[in-house]
């Protein structure tokens, strides 16, 4: 049987707020268990939460970046459930009217070797506050609490069930991290608890419209845990199925080290967490002009960069995609475009999607460290539309400035230098060198003479190696194409 796999997903992303969502309390990462917590967030008798207007400015952003609804008025609901690290017994979230409504995220998708946008409709995106953290290790047999996170402001983002893939949920996730680091509005470090994903996962018969039984896996803070853990559960779904058995609505955790998903609790419906609207907290409330002004702050946004991209580099729509998947990489591109010139666009678009790109993922480094800075790619763009330089030798030079890590605008024109890799352009030595390749290799010649075509390919490969790389590849190619016609 054919299935298809249907996959929803909900993100925690940490808006980047300095203190807490109802109360003064700092955010701040790593401080010693409990000194992050007022009597608010320790649910002391009396008190009462205040709203964080950063905290709703950062959703109105998101909101707006998405193409949403912002709700003119919204409502805090109490999330009822009992667990050692939520001394309130309840979380104050959205349920009935969140503030973001709707909205898309566009990707790039990578698959079977080619590449094609998708869109991803949202839901929804809520305001709620975080739980505190139950800590197991350390504790001599016993659980300890920290609730220095009780109350870390979160923007809960949910999915409609519109991805067939876990490649597609990755690249969802990617991009959603990278809209919401881009906007500023979360510091997006997975690491630290700052941006995690629920998948729900279920499968179904292909061609069948009812949705299958799904399965809810919990708290995945990596790309490749959640890559896997959907992969896995997938596999386990079907082989439940065809083996007789049925899936049963649940949660699930993953487990990184055994490569699998483990039953966690059975899954909650709305009605088991008894939402109602917080008595404590008043509706929501957001003025067209207040949207207006946090509309006016907000950087341009990736999709109108695309478009940008496109209309003034005359760059294709891929390329303008790749570029803008992260607001570091389009700047370093802009700043290369700038240096180099409008017309070296589309070559800085290839060596940022190539070499550099490569580079980065195998030394594990990000755009924004990376040692060979945008003027100095600029000139080496420069260096090989004016000829000094082959695009061959030009990786060759991109190696060495990685490796020199230097500062110096002129790094480009010492390792040519101080490595004897300047093209030779005069004609005079190319003639010669020709010359010589011609009489080494009668036989291709001949061949090449005869209407066999891909003899010259090994005859220009003979006179590259004459050369060791450093003939202009356009000039030679002329001269022999010359010389083996007369």
């Amino acid at each position: 049987m054919q299935w298809e796999v249907v996959i929803g997903l909900e993100t925690h992303a940490q808006l980047s707020t300095q203190s807490k969502i109802f109360s003064g309390s700092p955010t701040r990462f790593g401080a010693e268990p409990n000194t992050q917590a007022s009597p608010v967030d320790l649910a002391l008798p009396g008190v009462l939460p205040v709203m964080n207007k950063g905290a709703v400015e950062r959703a109105i952003q998101f909101g707006l970046a998405i193409g949403a609804k912002v709700a003119p008025q919204s409502i805090f609901a109490r999330k009822n459930y009992f667990y050692p690290d939520l001394p309130k017994g309840y979380q104050i979230s959205q349920y009935e009217i969140p503030v973001v409504q709707g909205g898309t995220v566009s990707f790039v998708l990578e698959k079977d070797g080619k590449a094609e946008m998708r869109t991803v409709q949202l839901t929804r995106a809520h305001l709620e506050e975080d739980a505190g953290k139950s800590l197991h290790e350390d504790y001599h047999g016993m659980t300890g609490i920290d609730l220095n996170r009780a109350g870390t402001p979160l923007l809960e983002i949910v999915t409609e069930p519109d991805m067939r893939s876990a490649g597609e949920a990755v690249a969802y996730a990617k991009a959603l991290h990278s809209l919401v680091v881009w906007l500023g509005i979360c510091d997006g470090n997975m690491q630290e608890g700052s941006f995690r994903c629920d998948a729900n996962v279920s499968v179904r018969p292909m061609g069948q419209k009812e949705y299958g039984t799904r399965c809810e896996i919990k708290n995945l803070n990596s790309f490749r845990f959640l890559e896997e853990a959907i992969n896995f559960e997938v596999r386990r779904q079907i082989e439940l199925i065809e083996d007789g058995g049925k899936v049963v609505q649940e949660t699930r955790l993953y487990d990184p080290d055994r490569k699998e998903t483990r039953s966690m609790r059975s899954k909650e419906d709305a009605q088991d967490y008894r939402y109602f609207p917080d008595p404590d907290l008043p509706p929501l409330v957001i003025a067209q002009d207040w949207i207006e002004r946090v509309k006016a702050t907000m950087p341009e946004l990736p999709g109108a960069m695309r478009e940008r991209f496109i209309r003034d580099y005359a760059l294709p729509e891929y390329d303008a995609a790749v570029l803008t998947q992260s607001k570091a990489m389009a700047s370093y591109f802009e700043a290369v475009v700038t240096s180099a010139g409008k017309e070296q666009a589309k070559p800085a678009a290839n060596w940022l999607m190539g070499d550099v790109s490569s580079t980065l993922n195998r030394e594990g480094v990000e755009i924004a460290e990376s040692p060979v800075k945008a003027e100095q790619l600029a000139l080496l763009l420069q260096r090989i539309a004016d000829g000094t330089i082959s695009n061959k030798i030009a990786k060759e030079v991109f190696a060495g400035m990685w490796e020199a890590k230097s500062d110096k605008a002129t790094i480009v024109d010492d390792i040519i230098e101080s490595k004897g890799l300047k093209q030779i352009s005069d004609s005079g030595a190319l003639e010669k060198i020709v010359d010589e390749v011609l009489a080494a290799n009668a036989k291709s010649v001949e061949e090449y003479r005869s209407g066999k075509e891909k003899a010259f390919n090994a005859i220009i490969g003979q006179a590259m190696k004459a050369t060791k790389g450093k003939a202009n590849p356009a000039q030679l190619t002329e001269l022999l194409k010359q010389k083996l016609a007369g």
